[in-house]
């Protein structure tokens, strides 16, 4: 079977058995596209089933000569190996050369933090005395203290927030439900928006319910939030590249510090598995050594 056909087939075998959308279908053929083309480059006149380890691993060396990050290089090996193993199934080979191809060992990229320190000055730049003020005041409190996604900060509903124990119910997608604590301070200052901004705002209808609203009676959108932070760490004298992203990932991290049990932090963030919970954990050397000296009996 030769690359145009054999190709065709795999595309449909994504789209029907595997039920990708297409997003996913045509990644999976652009990178196929690329080891067609190295072929090609190579003047390997050969057809799929001909195809054996050294080609593949010839292949991963050029993509590493590329300069080409290791999750896209793993990604393309990836779809590699799909490919293979759809042939394996058809029977059009009978035994698959992709199956020992190594992935590059994936370095996760740890998420920028804040320290407490540049979340109180991003915080305390926010004028209270116009209405926004007070409004955005209450939702940077409330991203901080629990740590929430933009979009169940931006959606987060009236009905679901019982302050009098301290805690907020949080919707995500799927409609899967969280309670997670919240602090005195965002309490503080959402009572006080509520109080003196919110009851004053002619409301749109399908609006009702939710907590934080543009001055139009409306639910903010997650650009009016990021545009918010960038205005506010510009003022506050920070230099790193912060998104709202930043104020959750500096919630895990400083919760973990502080000694925070894992699963606790697991819950409380939303995630499914404890291993994305895990990259917060990537604590400060100097914070390490220093718990180290302190608690250690044999450590100085």
């Amino acid at each position: 079977m030769n690359w145009t056909a054999s190709l065709k087939e795999f595309k449909t075998y994504l789209q029907l058995e595997r039920s990708l959308s297409s997003n996913s279908v045509e990644a999976y053929m652009h990178d196929m596209q690329k080891f067609v083309q190295f072929l090609e480059l190579k003047n390997y006149h050969i057809q799929p089933e001909e195809i054996n380890r050294k080609q593949l691993e010839e292949f991963v060396y050029f993509l590493h000569e590329l300069s080409m990050n290791d999750r896209s290089q793993a990604r393309i090996i990836s779809g590699i190996r799909a490919y293979y193993k759809f042939l394996l199934m058809e029977d059009i080979i009978d035994t698959d050369p992709s199956q020992l191809l190594d992935l590059p060992k994936l370095r996760r990229k740890l998420p920028d933090t804040l320290s407490l320190e540049e979340i109180n000055k991003i915080i305390d730049t926010i004028d209270q005395s116009t209405n926004e003020g007070v409004r955005n005041k209450a939702i940077f409190e409330t991203l901080y203290s629990c740590g929430l996604r933009v979009t169940e900060l931006v959606e987060l509903k009236i009905s679901h927030l019982y302050l009098d124990i301290g805690f907020i119910k949080v919707r995500r997608k799927g409609n899967k439900e969280r309670l997670v604590p919240i602090g005195s301070s965002a309490i503080k200052y959402i009572d006080i928006y509520k109080d003196t901004v919110r009851n004053h705002i002619t409301i749109k209808k399908g609006y009702e319910d939710h907590l934080f609203l543009n001055r139009r009676g409306a639910k903010l959108t997650r650009v009016m939030i990021f545009l918010m932070l960038k205005e506010y760490a510009q003022k506050a004298g920070i230099k790193k590249n912060i998104t709202p992203h930043t104020f959750r990932h500096s919630f895990a991290t400083h919760l973990i510090e502080g000694g925070a049990d894992l699963r606790a932090v697991q819950e409380m963030l939303g995630h499914e598995s404890i291993t994305t919970t895990e990259i917060y954990t990537h604590l400060d050397r100097e914070f390490l050594r220093a718990t180290m000296i302190q608690f250690h009996p044999r450590f100085d």
